[in-house]
């Protein structure tokens, strides 16, 4: 049993002594989430019951949720960030609170994991007298005493910028212990949900290298939010108490704890090893890739390239496993700009690129412990892998030959030329900006700006999603996104019945303009089939069936006859939408229309979504189709 196993099941072996339900990770892919591209963290999908709503499990919930952080990718490199990763998480309902949930960290990284507690250091919010929230002394306070009890003295300090002047508790502002999707307080729109935090930090030893000098000459004094490399967060328990009004900052109706705890991280602390790349949640993937070379990872020069490889790999693998494939758009657009800046990378190793594909079992190896069914996708990742790495080798010696020729005729690189590249051989902007980099280019200035704005004139398509797509606040709940959340289940429901049960949903993405549906089918779709599936889904529309909802055992809602996408990310507890009663019966006689689990939200009756419209349709993956609907116009 590798710690990396032995880390999360002992987390959640421990908190479910505590009463919390264990619930599975949700998908990368966020369901029906159309405000991000990802799931970045594992509080994502608890939005709906800090503010009361009832989850399905209680008031108690933990989880090791799968994460994927876009933002992160061009932060690869050094010994710590990476872009897959998974979260510990537990959540309290309006239950347990500061003391209690402060308690459960300490007891699990001191008594559980038996991480020296000299080894640990805590941040608290210091307060903000504009938003009318206080010093967050209560959570200092018991920190203090929890570790009094194991003898260790934690003087509390409230000026940090000045060093850790021999203190273990350090007061921030919000800029680090105030946790919102959107950042701190004023970025915030109103309606989004944040609150102070405190967070735990492990110390691995002064760091004497050249670059943690550079820093404390340049920064200041060494600190637990310093850049050096000595200290590492390892968790964050957010106190998601608040909501921004056009008031100001107004309580919720009940207090909640959000908590949140890098695994990879606390692994990283719990072997005492400064480099996540050589823990067991990366060591695997780094000796295969020093097998396809004679270069050693331990060469600092090499260091990058490898640690790389191994993330984007990784990330690539499990983005695939959840249903990403390779585009030029969304999710699709990331999981390329991965595999192809890891091609590259490769590439300066010196390692053949369809030696790449050999990391795929690796990957699958070091999580097939936790996630059973990757061994059953082995073979479809690793095809197309193939077929993206043949798709880049094409193009990557004619790219590099076309940036050497435009380097040399004028010594920058320009947003035109970047997109030039884009267009005609498929570089992504970042490796662009890699090469212009190593051959020491001037680089125009806001180029992402111009690139984007290049890129956004060349495709009508991706202005209407760009608007909303990275906008902070709630999920989007806007009545023409759930009308069309709801026909999501008809269009499945139609196009089982039009092109037989085999059909499953493979993804969907919805904003109030449209509907985009991913499912599995050989073919493309007839005119006549999608009249079919058009009359169907406006048939049912018309007839006003009720759209009814029901929570009960997993188990029982399967037997029921309720189907699932990803059935496995749904806890023991389940809600399930049941939509009207067929005149006709399906095929297997039953007297609904659709029957799915679903965690909402949907419409009362079909009646109110309106005359739907099939848009285009194609293939986006072998076997893999996606189509577009939308409202009809008047």
């Amino acid at each position: 049993m590798s710690d990396l196993f032995f880390i999360r099941q002992k987390y959640l072996t421990y908190l479910s002594s505590l009463n919390h339900k264990i619930v599975p990770s949700a998908p990368l892919v966020p369901e029906n989430d159309p405000t991000t591209l990802f799931s970045s963290s594992g509080m994502q999908s608890m939005i709906p019951y800090f503010f009361g709503e009832a989850h399905p499990e209680g008031k108690r919930v933990a989880d090791s949720q799968k994460c994927f952080r876009a933002d992160d990718i061009e932060e690869v490199g050094d010994n710590r960030h990476t872009t897959f990763f998974e979260m510990l998480g537990n959540w309290s309902f309006g239950d347990y609170f500061k003391k209690e949930q402060i308690t459960f960290i300490f007891n699990f990284l001191i008594k559980e994991l038996k991480i020296d507690p000299n080894k640990i250091y805590v941040s608290c919010f210091s307060g903000n007298k504009d938003l009318g929230i206080d010093r967050d002394d209560v959570a200092a306070n018991v920190w203090q005493e929890l570790f009094s009890s194991v003898g260790v003295s934690m003087k509390i300090v409230a000026n940090p910028e000045e060093g850790l002047q021999d203190g273990r508790i350090f007061f921030y502002g919000e800029k680090k212990n105030w946790w919102s999707r959107s950042g701190i307080p004023a970025n915030m729109p109103i309606g989004e949900l944040g609150g102070p935090d405190s967070e735990v930090f492990y110390d691995f030893g002064e760091q004497t290298s050249d670059l943690a000098k550079k820093i404390h000459e340049t920064e200041g004094p060494c600190h637990i939010n310093c850049d050096c490399g000595r200290f590492l967060e390892i968790g964050n328990s957010v106190f998601m108490q608040y909501q921004k009004t056009n008031a100001g900052f107004e309580p919720l109706a009940q207090a909640n704890i959000d908590f949140g705890g890098g695994l990879e991280r606390i692994l990283a602390a719990y072997q005492n090893q400064p480099d996540v790349f050589k823990t067991a949640a990366f060591w695997p993937l780094i000796e295969k890739i020093q097998s396809f070379t004679n270069l050693s990872y331990e060469d600092d020069a090499n260091k990058k390239y490898f640690r790389i490889i191994a993330d984007h790999m990784k990330a690539a693998v499990m983005l695939m496993s959840d249903g990403v494939f390779p585009s030029s758009k969304e999710q699709g657009y990331v999981l390329r700009r991965l595999l192809r800046r890891a091609l590259r990378q490769a590439a300066y190793l010196e390692i053949k690129q369809e030696t790449l594909v050999e990391l795929v079992p690796v990957v699958i190896d070091i999580y097939t412990d936790f996630y059973p069914k990757l061994k059953d996708q082995e073979e479809k990742i690793s095809q197309i892998l193939q077929a993206e790495q043949l798709k880049f080798s094409r193009s990557l010696s004619k790219g590099l030959k076309e940036f050497e020729r435009m380097a040399s005729q004028q010594n920058e690189l320009t947003a035109y030329l970047a997109f030039k590249l884009y267009e005609s051989f498929g570089f992504p902007l970042e490796l662009s900006l890699e090469e212009a980099q190593v051959k020491g280019l001037k680089i125009e200035k806001n180029i992402k700006e111009l690139y984007l704005e290049q890129k956004q004139a060349h495709s009508n398509d991706s202005k209407s999603v760009l608007k909303n797509k990275f906008k902070s606040g709630l999920a989007d709940q806007e009545e023409m996104s759930v009308k069309y959340h709801s026909v999501t289940h008809l269009l499945h429901a139609a196009l089982r019945q039009v092109l037989g049960e085999s059909v499953e949903q493979r993804g969907s993405n919805i904003t109030a303009e449209r509907l985009r549906f991913d499912f599995s089918y050989p073919k493309a779709l007839t005119i006549e089939e999608k009249e079919q599936i058009t009359n169907l889904i406006n048939g049912w529309i018309k007839a006003d069936f009720q759209v009814s909802k029901q929570t009960m055992p997993k188990s029982e809602a399967l037997k029921s006859g309720a189907i699932a996408l990803f059935v496995d990310k749904y806890p023991d507890i389940v809600n399930i939408y049941s939509i009207g009663k067929n005149p006709n019966g399906d095929k297997r006689g039953e007297d609904f229309i659709s029957r799915e689990l679903c965690s909402g939200p949907h419409v009362e009756h079909t009646g109110l979504i309106g005359e739907i419209v099939l848009a285009k349709e194609k293939a986006v993956a072998d076997g893999i189709r996606r189509i577009y609907a939308l409202q009809k116009s008047s």
